[in-house]
């Protein structure tokens, strides 16, 4: 996997080591606990699951194959998935 390609379709992500990470500032306390609630489901449904901290309305998130102790396409999949969702919100 070109891992600067995929990082280039999810712009909004950096890469630290063998994460991915991207902070998201919502409007409002209760808009980002909507979003994490999305993202819970989604993460769900695909069985890959961030790491996500809340502090009031800033998430951080980070990705990664814990499993595989790399960065792998389900991390991009997930992220690119989580963009749409922040989108969705006006973020």
């Amino acid at each position: 996997m070109d891992i600067d390609k995929r990082l280039a379709e999810v712009p909004e992500w950096r890469r630290e080591g063998e994460e991915i990470r991207r902070t998201v500032t919502a409007p409002d306390f209760p808009t980002a606990i909507r979003i994490v609630g999305e993202i819970a489901v989604r993460a769900e449904e695909l069985n890959h699951h961030p790491d996500i901290d809340i502090r009031w309305r800033t998430l951080h998130l980070a990705l990664t194959t814990h499993d595989k102790g790399r960065l792998t396409d389900m991390d991009f999949t997930l992220a690119a998935a989580i963009d749409r969702i922040v989108a969705e919100h006006a973020v």
